[in-house]
This record gives structure tokens, sequence and C-alpha cells, in this order.
């Protein structure tokens, strides 16, 4: 098999995937995609090495370690990026990234302000008087 294929295959992969990050919305959904873009780079590192294998007789197996290593980094970061987004919904009820990113940036100019929160040292003063 050329290696052509996989290089193609993973290419389409990780277009996929980086497609999945910028246009999701849902936390789940951008972990989902980060994962499809790690496994069309393992599918490289595992093409590369076989390739890499036929030219020189003497090889390590470098990517395919290298592949096993970035499995396990995957897992690790599947698992607690799940355990945050479950706390993150269970503390604002919702996993959407746009309403996440717009609480934490604080309140908007020009809307209503929550009591105490934006408000200039003369208003607080009147609201306290």
């Amino acid at each position: 098999m050329h290696l052509a294929y996989p290089a193609v295959l993973s290419a389409l992969l990780f277009c996929t995937g980086l497609y999945g990050v910028l246009a999701r919305r849902n936390a789940i959904l951008v972990l989902m995609s980060v994962e499809l873009m790690l496994n069309a780079v393992n599918l490289n590192l595992v093409a590369f090495d076989v390739w890499l294998s036929r030219v020189a007789k003497e090889t390590l197996h470098s990517g395919q370690a290298l592949t096993l290593f970035t499995i396990a980094i995957a897992a690790a970061e599947i698992g607690i990026g799940l355990a945050i987004v479950l706390a993150v919904h269970r503390n604002r009820g919702t996993s959407d990234i746009d309403k996440l990113r717009d609480t934490a940036e604080g309140p908007e100019t020009g809307g209503p302000e929550i009591a105490g929160l934006g408000s200039s040292a003369a208003e607080k003063a009147e609201a306290t008087a």
C-alpha cells in the first residue's frame, strides 16, 4: 500500500476534527473533535513508521511507541475534560461554549448590571444609602 492513502485519510480526519472544533458549540462535541484530530495524528505516525521500516532494515518502531503514548495521553485528556464539562454543567446548567465564554467576560456595556458588579464607586455609595 502506498503512503499516500493513509496520509490522505489522516488529512481528511484532521480537517473534519478541525471543523468540529471551530464550528461546534457543545463542549463534548469539541472534545470528540479533538480526539478525531489526535487519531489522525496517530494514523500518520503509524503510516510513516511502517514506511520508514521498509526503507531502513533496522528500526526502533518509534512511531508506534509514540502512538501508544499519544493514546494514553488522549485517554487522560478525555477523562479530565469530561470531568470539567460535567462540573461546569452542574454549576452553570449548560455546556454551550458561547454561553460559558459570555459569563466569564462579565456584564456587557449598555445592558442591565447586577448590583455591585461593574458599577462605579458613586453608584455603589448611592445604592447603599
